[in-house]
């Protein structure tokens, strides 16, 4: 079955795993965010890895560490742990990146673009004091 917008798996465990992160008074360990997420524990520590090179996350090693914020959780955006993740969204105004379109106006109706404008800024407003 096809969707339409799909979120890949790194993504969504970066957002989930930033709130349980930002939720928790003591460090967040991978194997509680994997278990929280349905998610294998390697794919779970090279995501917050990322985010902690991202400098969203300190990351602390032993059998009490785990992963805290390095922001005030109000500082932190949606949009930022997605693209920490996922790379800068792109908005383009053809699906298809096309420089050249053969007819006069879109056949998509620029939705593509309006889609994606929308959910930048979704993700922008969402920040993880708004799940805490």
């Amino acid at each position: 079955m096809s969707k339409i917008v799909a979120i890949s798996e790194a993504a969504s465990i970066a957002l989930h795993g930033m709130i349980l992160i930002a939720r928790s008074e003591l460090p967040v360990s991978v194997q509680y965010i994997a278990e929280e997420t349905g998610a294998s524990r390697h794919h779970v520590a090279k995501i917050m890895q990322r985010l902690a090179k991202s400098n969203y996350l300190n990351s602390q090693r032993g059998p009490n560490g785990g992963f805290t914020l390095k922001k005030n959780p109000a500082e932190i955006s949606f949009l930022n742990i997605y693209e920490s993740i996922e790379g800068d969204i792109e908005i383009s105004p053809c699906p298809l990146s096309k420089p050249i379109c053969p007819f006069d106006k879109c056949i998509m109706n620029n939705v593509t673009n309006k889609m994606t404008v929308e959910f930048k800024t979704h993700l922008e407003k969402q920040t993880l004091n708004l799940y805490i």
